[in-house]
């Protein structure tokens, strides 16, 4: 009887090793899960880029806004009609200390 019991017991773990261990087991089912997640959340960042690509291609084709704003801070272009000043960066108050200390 003790070895009919024993015998049983095996059988049960022989039958369940595939359903967790196997190919289609549940830890596989887990690992394609979080997969799943984690491609979901890239499509959703690459969503989101992509509309913001979509939006700024569109301003492109329709408006010159767009375009004189692209001009003006990647090129550094101005019209014609305006007048370019450049005030520098006011110096930190550990720079101005240094250039004080060095005039003395």
């Amino acid at each position: 009887m003790k070895i009919f019991g024993l015998f049983l017991a095996l059988l049960v773990v022989l039958i369940q090793y595939p359903l967790w261990v196997g190919r289609g087991g549940w830890l596989r089912v887990w690992e394609l899960d979080q997969q799943l997640i984690e491609r979901r959340a890239q499509n959703e960042r690459l969503q989101a880029r992509n509309g913001s690509l979509e939006a700024e291609v569109r301003d492109l084709k329709n408006g010159l806004d767009a375009i004189e704003e692209r001009a003006r801070f990647e090129l550094g272009m101005i019209r014609a009609d305006e007048v370019f000043i450049l005030i520098p960066a006011a110096l930190s108050s550990s720079e101005s200390a240094k250039k004080g200390d060095a005039k003395r």
